[in-house]
């Protein structure tokens, strides 16, 4: 989808994707080790109660999700910026994630005529329907 064609106040519903025990261990083992992530032992008798998943592990779990929707594809050029990121609720084994997506705001690129600068709102809800995260994305797409 290009600039032109993206309408802000759209809202898109990812799949579903199921987190097990196994990916969570995986990522964080290779990039986020810290006990919460790691250690049943340690985070049973942590605040969490558990193993949960890292933070970075969820923001790549939502970007797939949304990246898989294929809504602007090729039309990408490739991320900007983040504006924020918020980490509301830990994700535990077995959690069910879907991700509401919206564009909430374009502008017209101040430097290049050729593509355009497009904010993208991404809320992650478990099973329950709590949120996880929050973040809010910028993205440069073609015209």
């Amino acid at each position: 989808m290009k600039f032109d064609e993206i309408t802000t106040g759209i809202s898109y519903q990812t799949n579903t994707y199921e987190v097990t025990k196994e990916d969570i261990f995986k990522f964080a083992h290779e990039y986020d080790p810290q006990y919460m992530h790691v250690d049943e032992e340690k985070a049973n008798q942590s605040m969490f109660g558990g193993i949960i998943a890292s933070g970075l592990h969820t923001l790549s779990i939502t970007w797939k999700l949304w990246v898989d929707m294929n809504i602007i594809g090729d039309d990408i050029i490739g991320g900007a910026g983040m504006n924020y990121v918020k980490f509301a609720n830990p994700v535990y084994p077995e959690d069910r994630l879907t991700v509401e997506v919206k564009f909430v705001e374009k502008k017209e690129h101040p430097k290049y005529t050729d593509r355009g600068l497009v904010t993208t709102l991404l809320k992650t809800f478990n099973q329950d329907q709590q949120l996880v995260l929050e973040i809010e994305m910028l993205g440069l797409v073609k015209k």
